[in-house]
């Protein structure tokens, strides 16, 4: 244990220059206490390592200093290989070249690594698409991942109901989220979420940007889900179901004593059309405005086939 956490100190420092103790300790999940004690093994090792005094110090390798310790672990590399994801490297533009670094990782593995790594991608599919829906159109990722990954401002043309507006945007990033592909971006007017699929257009300028301080990406996108989830209006819908029917409705909801649970939903248009879909299988009790339109579309199916 101690042994890896040395590694990765070690490549740590090789990577990202110079880190303070609290910083090191906080990436690798121990105490500074045990970071200094670490720094004096490696030292000790003969890594030169160097302690840069002052309010901006820290730790840092001397000299220039590169490490060729970068071999993997068996389950490393089953991780690696198993992580891959082909289809939204090939919407980035990148499948040949997520295709080509594959090859050479499994080339330079030794004979005993490949065998593993080559098994974890037969044995291990990751789909990042939703059921039942259809697949966005992301024509114009590509273009927006280049801005993103240059740090260039661009021009957009964006979907916003039946209108198309333009709007100059610094592209900071870009999520994947239930196989629908979203744009962070700063604008004049803070910043905004963009759903690429609705991108009519991409220009990217000249000009460059700087990224706002301190900002993270997976922290920003957290936040914001969570912000955006909250947010939508919701509403509770009262039914009487069977145990087994029950197992079958979003969520798996836990059932009363007399068959009673309460399910939440967007609106009554998707509680509608999730709810009809059982037929008898899900009495709704609450709201009465749900519970007709129910009844009378059972009714009118009634009267269709009874005909």
């Amino acid at each position: 244990m101690r042994a890896t956490r040395l590694v990765s100190l070690l490549l740590l420092l090789q990577t990202r220059g110079q880190l303070t103790a609290a910083e090191l300790a906080e990436r690798l999940e121990v105490s500074v206490r045990t970071v200094h004690r670490d720094m004096e093994s490696l030292g000790a090792a003969g890594v030169p390592v160097e302690a840069v005094r002052g309010p901006a110090g820290g730790y840092r390798l001397a000299g220039g200093y590169r490490t060729r310790l970068t071999g993997l672990t068996a389950d490393e590399a089953e991780a690696l290989f198993a992580a891959g994801m082909p289809g939204p490297a090939a919407e980035l533009g990148l499948g040949g070249e997520l295709a080509a670094a594959r090859l050479k990782l499994l080339a330079a593995l030794p004979a005993e690594l490949q065998e593993r790594a080559s098994r974890a991608s037969r044995l291990f599919h990751l789909d990042t698409r939703g059921w039942f829906r259809a697949e966005d159109s992301v024509p114009h990722l590509p273009a927006l991942s280049a801005a993103v990954w240059r740090g260039r401002r661009a021009r957009i043309r964006y979907r916003e109901g039946r209108l198309v507006v333009q709007r100059t945007i610094d592209p900071l990033g870009l999520v994947l989220k239930g196989g629908v592909w979203y744009l962070i971006a700063r604008r004049s007017v803070g910043m905004r979420v963009y759903r690429v699929s609705r991108v009519a257009g991409v220009r990217q300028l000249e000009e460059s940007f700087e990224r706002p301080p301190g900002f993270e990406l997976a922290e920003f996108w957290d936040e914001w889900s969570r912000a955006f989830e909250q947010s939508r209006p919701q509403v509770d819908v009262t039914v009487r179901v069977s145990e087994e029917v029950a197992r079958r409705l979003p969520g798996e909801p836990r059932l009363g004593a007399d068959g009673r649970a309460v399910l939440r939903f967007d609106d009554l248009g998707i509680a509608y059309r999730e709810l009809l879909r059982f037929g008898a299988g899900v009495e709704v009790l609450e709201p009465a405005e749900l519970r007709d339109r129910i009844g009378e579309t059972a009714r009118e199916v009634a009267a269709l086939y009874g005909r």
